[in-house]
């Protein structure tokens, strides 16, 4: 440790805690921070107790209590421990305890004085994870209000300083000192090497890795999105004359994790192909290249669907720095990047905060424990946006964690306690109370756990094949999934892990709005509880059921793919949520017939689970569906007689050409449909059963006698012509008010007929009843044009008059041989 470059500022940042209260380290990759920090806290006057440091990742804490534990030249768990959800070594003789954050907050949560806990060390705060942010906001309030002694320490590589040091003032405004390290410097080459938009990301990357063992020297450290691309890298590398290729994931076996770390026993070159697990707190010996893919996967809190989704995106500006520098770490060294050196600039600045985009239960509930009803009400960086605090209230409340007020409930409390997020807590405990309690432990370790049991979406098969599985990984998880199990009241009574109804039993618990129904007869769509659309490879055994409990699902909140599930039956899911199945009656109107359909359901939330006609629908909400039909799709769907429309066209004319309102117009009779429609609507079913000749009946009635008698007057329906023959006037007409009528029947009018002021259209027909002129100037018509009509129709109608002055002529219908008989109508 000696030539480490955090030793030159350990006499500032041990000055500034011996001061009391917070400080601020800045150190870029490669000081020592993680290493060094810890160790020289023990030696200070006020440091009596346990020095806690916190570590993002399980690998790095393992990694950092084993390096602490070498440089003292003890084992692990002896001066130097750790502690993390699958492994623990410590003893009563610990005095630094590296631990993941999670696990801190539990701890606190427990204790909220940290008894015997001298000083919290935050490493690589940047990563701005929730449990992070959350600690840190936990430990700075228990500083204040019960451990002034208690030192607070943030650290990172790239650490906007300011900001953490104004969070962490103390009680008098101060803000908390900020002390940095310049670190070692090594030349670092930048080689910019960009890959084709078409290809595969792990040909892309199996490809650069071979470019850069031909160019350079030295172990090489490839960052890629996950598992599966590492997987598929790997494949296409295959041997190396001379190297070796190790994988570095969270999910990889504790053995498999410190051979990547470690120099190869061989001497051979290190090919080690990771996740962002390698970023930050850890030095791989003997890397001198980094092939960096420029993508990174990240969980993104998908609101609408209310589910977490994993995303592969851009990394951002900080990280592929943070993931160049390993190149550099302990000689000169190269880096490889799969974009062009322009688009750097583009990329992110840094990662955003997992606090404004994450499911914020488990925070707000751990809140509540604390004795803060709003979150908002701690320090925080970024404090948690308000809707995302809403929901999370909405869902705990759900769950029966909190009540109105936001305070814990006996069950909150107990989900709590448990280390597991809310859903996974509310699910071991009620499994408990069914004597599930072993089943429940085991899935919740299988959904936190990658690869466990292998990746079939099937999650009964992989809880099967885990528990017959050998290995340090597996047995850990058995271990852990017992701990759990013994931490809920009277699990011992359980008759031990039974079969996949029960795994399907204790998934539908924690996740009751995602039990699923097929949706076709392929199994590929499902629709849930909740009202989301899942999607399911139809290969896979599940497929073939009916009904699945669904855990984990990815993609878009529309169709999202299901990743892991268990069958379950229809008993079971209405033995489970037979309280939440409605039975619903609808009487609905549907307008692509006129009438009304009457069923009852059975639903779990959006899955109807059987259904049919209701003979009980009473005549009342048939005759109110009926009329909100009409109310809501138009009057159009009314059996209108060509009276009824003659009526409300002749009501329309008089109220432009009359003054006043008119009262049969859409506006007007939907506005007072409650008082003419539903006489008519009584007994019947669909909207053409209403009589012809009713809804003209209905509309005189609305109009009343006396606007009736205006009506008339204004806009007549009919014209008598003086022959004696009634026309009806079509006020719809394009043109205006329009009277078809022969001729001869308005022989003798020397006036042009009104309505409303307005001249009647008069259509003249021939005796045949075909039009010779349309006119608005019967008068005009006489004196003008009439001659030459008068003689082109003597000669097709010979036997009827054409006089050459009809103003003056008798109006007859009949013939002239019939006119001199006398007989007949005129």
């Amino acid at each position: 440790m000696s030539g480490l470059p955090i030793l030159a500022i350990l006499p500032d940042l041990l000055a500034a805690l011996n001061a009391g209260g917070s400080a601020v380290l800045v150190a870029p990759p490669g000081a020592g921070k993680t290493t060094a920090v810890a160790p020289a806290l023990l030696g200070e006057e006020w440091c009596t107790g346990e020095v806690l440091l916190l570590s993002p990742r399980r690998l790095a804490a393992r990694a950092a209590a084993e390096r602490m534990a070498a440089l003292a030249d003890e084992p692990v768990g002896r001066t130097y421990g750790y502690a993390t959800r699958m492994d623990s070594k410590r003893s009563a003789a610990t005095r630094v305890t590296v631990l993941t954050e999670g696990i801190f907050v539990n701890r606190i949560q427990a204790d909220p004085e940290l008894s015997g806990v001298s000083a919290v060390l935050f490493d690589e705060v940047h990563e701005r994870s929730l449990d992070s942010d959350f600690g840190l906001a936990l430990a700075l309030d228990a500083q204040a209000a019960l451990r002034p002694d208690l030192r607070v320490l943030a650290m990172s590589a790239t650490l906007d300083g300011a900001r953490f040091s104004a969070l962490m003032a103390g009680e008098t405004g101060a803000a908390a000192p900020v002390i940095e390290s310049e670190g070692r410097s090594h030349p670092l080459e930048l080689r910019h090497i960009g890959r084709a938009a078409e290809a595969r990301i792990e040909d892309s990357m199996a490809a650069a890795i071979r470019q850069a063992l031909r160019e350079a020297d030295g172990g090489v450290l490839a960052f890629l999105p996950g598992v599966a691309e590492i997987e598929r890298t790997a494949e296409r590398i295959g041997e190396v004359p001379g190297a070796v290729l190790h994988k570095l994931h969270g999910s990889l076996e504790p053995a498999a994790q410190r051979a990547a770390i470690a120099p190869d026993p061989a001497g051979r070159r290190k090919i080690v192909l990771a996740t962002s697990i390698a970023e930050t707190s850890l030095t791989l010996d003997g890397i001198r290249v980094v092939v960096d893919s420029g993508l990174a996967r990240r969980p993104r809190y998908d609101r609408a669907a209310g589910m977490t989704r994993l995303v592969t995106e851009r990394a951002s500006h900080a990280a592929v720095t943070q993931r160049a520098g390993r190149a550099a770490r302990q000689g000169p060294g190269v880096a490889y990047r799969l974009w062009e050196a322009a688009a750097t600039a583009g990329l992110p600045r840094f990662d955003p905060p997992e606090m404004l985009e994450a499911d914020l239960s488990a925070l707000t509930l751990d809140c509540a424990l604390w004795g803060v009803a709003d979150p908002r009400a701690l320090r925080w960086l970024d404090p948690p946006p308000e809707a995302a605090v809403q929901e999370a209230r909405a869902r705990l409340a759900a769950l029966e964690a909190i009540d109105g007020d936001g305070r814990p409930t006996a069950h909150g409390k107990a989900i709590a306690a448990l280390p597991l997020p809310p859903r996974l807590g509310h699910m071991l405990v009620r499994a408990g109370e069914r004597g599930l309690a072993r089943t429940a432990a085991e899935v919740a370790v299988l959904l936190g756990e990658r690869g466990l049991g292998g990746n079939d979406a099937d999650l009964e098969l992989r809880l099967r094949r885990w528990r017959g599985e050998r290995g340090q990984r597996a047995e850990n998880a058995r271990r852990l999934a017992e701990r759990w199990r013994k931490l809920v009241p009277g699990s011992a009574a359980e008759d031990g892990g039974g079969g996949g109804e029960e795994t399907a039993t204790c998934i539908a618990l924690a996740f009751p709005d995602r039990i699923a129904r097929r949706r076709d007869g392929s199994g590929e769509t499902w629709a849930s509880a909740g009202g989301r659309g899942f999607r399911l490879d139809p290969s896979s055994s599940l497929a073939r059921a009916e009904w699945l409990a669904v855990a984990e699902t990815q993609g878009m909140a529309a169709g999202a793919r299901i990743l892991s599930a268990a069958q379950i039956d229809a008993a079971t899911v209405e033995a489970l949520f037979g309280h939440r199945i409605e039975t619903r009656r609808s009487v609905a109107f549907d307008p692509a017939t006129g009438a009304v359909k009457a069923e009852r359901e059975r639903r779990l939330g959006a899955i109807r689970l059987s259904g049919g006609p209701d003979s009980a629908a009473s005549a009342a909400e048939i005759e109110a569906a009926l009329l909100e039909g009409v109310r809501t799709h138009g009057l159009a769907l009314l059996p209108w007689s060509e009276g009824a429309a003659a009526l409300r066209t002749r009501s329309a004319f008089a109220a432009k050409h009359g003054g006043g309102d008119d009262a049969l117009s859409d506006a007007a009779l939907v506005a007072r449909l409650d008082e003419w429609l539903p006489p008519l609507l009584a007994g019947k079913r669909r909207l053409d059963a209403i009589a012809a000749e009713a809804l003209t009946h209905a509309l005189e009635g609305l109009i009343g006698w006396d606007a009736m008698r205006a009506l008339d007057r204004i806009a007549p329906a009919r014209m008598e012509t003086p022959a004696g023959s009634s026309h009806a006037i079509d006020y719809g007409a394009e043109g205006g008010p329009t009277v078809e009528v022969r001729v001869q029947a308005l022989f003798g009018l020397s006036e042009h007929p009104m309505a409303g002021g307005v001249p009647i259209v008069l259509s003249l027909t021939s005796p045949a009843g075909r039009p010779i002129q349309t006119t608005r100037d019967l008068p005009g018509f006489w004196k003008g044009s009439w001659a030459a009509v008068a003689k082109e129709m003597r000669g097709r109608y010979p036997k009827h008059p054409w006089p050459d002055d009809p103003a003056s002529a008798s109006a007859t219908l009949r013939t002239k041989k019939a006119d001199a008989r006398g007989a007949g109508p005129r």
